[in-house]
């Protein structure tokens, strides 16, 4: 007995379909009727009429039609409600299905009215809602930090600048920009969509250096910390002297060279904003840069004398000395990574140094106990680790734009 139960609800799960369309009908009824009553109606009273292969009663043994379902209420002796028929059927054959409830005028000795609502596309509402479900679920894995994947950013791209994307007097922004203590000004709108693409949200777009909105001064002037993100060319650095005279800018976070920050990766971009500079440092850093490209900067000869021909050997700053203290605790020729969270790796050997530094995401420096070479600077740079420590220059050491490197025997 057991083997042929088995057998019976193996061919009843193989009957089972797929739902694809839900009819849903109104039905009013003159008069107190209970739900088996208007079930049986249905049956009852449309067996024939479409012939053997659209009776409901077969249709259902085949699971062509699911659960006939009803939910009713009585008021007033009359009764009000709405029908539900699953089927599995095409849709032509469902819409025979449905018009045919409407042909049902009694139920028992009371009258009946059915019209049918819609007949809706379970697939289709499926998928919609499985769509937006799956963006909230990507929009809160971003936004949380824990999508480690570039791939999956890029992929839901649209869904991120769409959702998140805000005008703040005409300016796009991020939807912090007002909220936050912080603020972050870059050049375009297409800078802003790219931050917030990375999960930053506190960004808003000058949109030029040309006719500052005065709304974007007052919304500058009312935050703790303004940090102006500027392109790594010439454009960015001319927006920088522009914006300084309308505003008041606490840091500056430069792209790479030649880099703009619309297109910047997520790895770098969180890297430019924590490598950012003091805003009167970079002005001064700029102006040194400017005279020396343009010729005319003069100096007294005397003082010439006491100064390095490339200007004064650059002062480390308090982040960079806390960095040096870990020389102290590395073993010679062994290199470290400091996170952006201020977490320290395993230390590393020579020969594994280009491999680990790539796969340290979210690096802001790599403190290498010996010599930094020519080769230990490219190693950064690929790596798009802005900073790098060490001991003293090693073969071939030549400053770079892209990576700063600091040595403790000059500056410890």
């Amino acid at each position: 007995m057991a083997q042929k139960r088995n057998n019976r609800d193996s061919g009843h799960h193989q009957k089972q379909k797929a739902m694809k369309y839900l009819i849903r009908a109104d039905i009013k009824v003159n008069g107190s009727v209970q739900r088996k009553d208007i079930i049986g109606a249905i049956m009852g009273q449309t067996e024939g009429l479409l012939g053997d292969e659209l009776e409901i009663r077969k249709l259902q043994r085949t699971a062509r039609i699911g659960h006939v379902d009803v939910e009713i209420e009585s008021k007033g002796g009359k009764v009000h409600g709405v029908i539900s028929v699953p089927s599995s059927m095409d849709n032509v054959e469902t819409a025979i299905i449905a018009s045919a409830l409407e042909t049902i005028d009694r139920i028992g000795p009371c009258a009946a009215v059915i019209k049918v609502i819609d007949i809706q596309d379970v697939r289709a509402t499926k998928r919609t809602t499985v769509v937006d479900r799956a963006k909230e679920l990507l929009l809160s894995l971003v936004n949380s930090g824990e999508a480690a994947s570039k791939t999956v950013i890029e992929e839901v791209r649209s869904v991120l600048t769409t959702g998140t994307a805000t005008s703040f007097h005409g300016l796009t922004s991020g939807p912090n920009v007002e909220s936050s203590t912080s603020l972050i000004i870059v050049e375009g709108r297409n800078d802003v969509r790219n931050l917030l693409n990375c999960g930053v949200k506190n960004a808003i777009s000058a949109d030029g250096a040309g006719d500052m909105k005065q709304e974007l001064i007052d919304l500058a002037n009312s935050k703790e910390t303004v940090i102006l993100a500027i392109d790594g060319d010439r454009g960015g650095e001319m927006l920088f002297s522009q914006l300084i005279e309308t505003l008041q800018v606490d840091f500056v976070a430069q792209a790479p060279v030649g880099q703009e920050w619309e297109l910047l990766p997520q790895k770098t971009v969180t890297k430019c904003l924590s490598m950012k500079v003091d805003a009167t440092k970079f002005a001064h850093t700029l102006k040194k840069k400017q005279e020396s490209d343009s010729g005319n900067a003069t100096v007294d000869k005397n003082w010439a004398e006491d100064m390095p021909e490339e200007f004064v050997v650059e002062e480390a700053p308090a982040e960079v000395q806390e960095f040096f203290d870990h020389l102290d605790d590395l073993e010679p020729k062994k290199a470290i990574f400091i996170m952006v969270d201020g977490a320290v790796s395993e230390p590393v050997g020579a020969s594994t140094l280009a491999k680990k530094a790539n796969a340290a995401d979210g690096a802001i420096a790599m403190i290498v106990n010996g010599p930094v070479s020519e080769r230990t600077l490219e190693i950064a740079s690929e790596a798009a680790i802005p900073t790098v420590i060490g001991t003293k220059a090693g073969k071939g050491f030549a400053a770079r734009e892209d990576v700063k490197a600091w040595l403790s025997e000059e500056h410890r």
